[in-house]
């Protein structure tokens, strides 16, 4: 075991394979294998293939916004240095570096609960009896259900804070496995799509599918909102700036090359799938949470109707989609927790989320305080907030990431040698604002989305201001 130091610091030991597949793991959870009916329905056909193309373009335009600014501040915490550096230490960046570990909080604990209760859903395959409620309420009008899922939930929660209670290097090398599983995972759907392959299916465009009118704009909007949940994530490494070895190089290929390998496997994935299952049908799932979790084993059982070992192709198929979802908890944990931990480096937040691990090197504090948080979590039901996850993911991080890298002080910083500069500077960050503002406001409900955006700026205001009159009086 490593020796117990007196002031231990975090430490340069994930590789360019370690970083990426931690970019990987954390994209690929159970919602690309959930949410495929769902941007079915939204783009109305086949053309949701689209919706997974625009997305990755989406992605490789936000990615070279995070590749700049994580070779410029290979810091922990990723959005919380940049926005300290860029807006500025003592003014306005510390300000808004503080709202985005705020709201992260909330965000945060949120996303690594939903990839437990996707890892529970999936694992209920083999346990229906699982999802029937023990018991149920609500809470500040949201409904919580305990039930033998929220166990297991909860334990894939405490089973990825155990695999990450160990030196980087360490958990490194069970990203780097964990990432080889989950690619293999899109690999084998993939080839089981292909090779039951119906062109006729996969390509069979409704009337006007093609058409610029408004329903088309509107369903593209709410078809990107969701391959934009999908795909983020390749960011992960960024939070883990100050932990990845030679930032200046790792940074820009694991947030760059993960989006290439996983946009690639993704609209593999949604084109074999539609050449089996027929896009009508996918549809039809959309109004069935319970069948759409298993949307991949009705496709696998579907390819091998005729075979009678069918049940048994589908049951391996849950098997790698519920390893996926844990890998994605993994991530998720992994890289969250570096921003409470950069925060409180900072005096942004409270000193206990700084401490790091004397023997491991890890900010462990805050490592279990989100996966404690994360636990509670599990007893929501989650579907109902992710699109206002999203929508205070884009306003709290992207959207002023995205103005950050444009602004006259990154400029001067982005001149200096070994630094990664965007081809094309600024188009790429002009695309990746153009698109998420597009999502904004092709919502039907951006209105009533944006106040609960609205909630957590106002309450981290108040926290802040409160806070920061009680440090200067004492």
């Amino acid at each position: 075991m490593p020796v117990a130091e007196k002031n231990p610091q975090l430490v340069r030991g994930l590789s360019t394979a370690a970083a990426t597949s931690a970019n990987i793991i954390d994209m690929v959870g159970v919602g690309p294998f959930i949410t495929l009916p769902l941007i079915v329905t939204a783009m109305g056909g086949p053309q949701a293939m689209l919706g997974w193309i625009l997305g990755a373009v989406l992605s490789l335009c936000d990615g070279c916004v995070w590749s700049e600014l994580g070779t410029a501040y290979p810091e922990a915490g990723g959005s919380y240095a940049y926005l300290k550096h860029i807006y500025g230490k003592n003014g306005a960046g510390k300000v808004f570096a503080f709202l985005y570990a705020w709201q992260l909080l909330l965000s945060a604990p949120l996303s690594i609960a939903s990839g437990c209760i996707g890892f529970a859903q999936y694992v209920s395959w083999f346990a229906p009896s699982a999802s029937r409620p023990i018991a149920s309420g609500h809470l500040f009008h949201a409904p919580i259900i305990f039930s033998g899922q929220t166990l297991i939930a909860m334990s894939a929660c405490a089973i990825a804070l155990v695999a990450l209670y160990r030196p980087v290097a360490h958990v490194g090398r069970i990203a780097r496995v964990t990432g080889v599983v989950v690619v293999a995972t899109l690999v084998a759907v993939i080839l089981v799509g292909f090779t039951h392959f119906s062109p006729s299916l996969a390509f069979s465009f409704p009337a006007g599918a093609f058409h610029l009118d408004a329903a088309f704009f509107y369903g593209l909007g709410a078809g990107l909102l969701v391959s934009a949940y999908d795909y983020w994530g390749y960011y992960n490494a960024c939070f883990l700036g100050a932990e990845v070895e030679k930032p200046e190089k790792t940074i820009p290929r694991a947030v760059l090359g993960s989006i290439v390998i996983v946009g690639t496997l993704y609209v593999l994935m949604n084109i074999s799938v539609l050449g089996v299952l027929p896009w009508q049908s996918m549809m039809a799932l959309t109004h069935d949470a319970a069948a759409r979790q298993y949307t991949m084993a009705a496709f696998v059982q579907m390819a091998f109707g005729s075979h009678s070992w069918a049940h048994t192709a589908a049951s391996i198929v849950v098997v790698l989609i519920a390893t996926a979802s844990l890998a994605s908890v993994f991530g998720l944990l992994l890289g969250y927790s570096r921003i409470p931990f950069a925060a409180a480096q900072d005096g942004n937040f409270p000193a206990i989320f700084g401490r790091v691990h004397p023997r491991f090197h890890i900010p462990a504090i805050s490592l279990f305080t989100l996966g404690g948080i994360a636990m509670l979590l599990c007893l929501l039901r989650l579907q109902e907030v992710i699109a206002s996850l999203v929508i205070i993911r884009i306003v709290f991080q992207f959207l002023m990431q995205g103005i950050a890298v444009m602004a006259p002080k990154h400029r001067a910083e982005r001149r200096k040698q070994g630094r990664f500069r965007m081809p094309l500077y600024p188009l790429p960050a002009l695309v990746a604002l153009g698109g998420f503002v597009f999502i904004l406001f092709s919502r039907q409900n951006f209105a009533s989305e944006l106040k609960l955006a609205g909630i957590v700026a106002v309450s981290g205001l108040l926290v802040y201001f409160v806070r920061s009159r009680v440090a200067a009086r004492s």
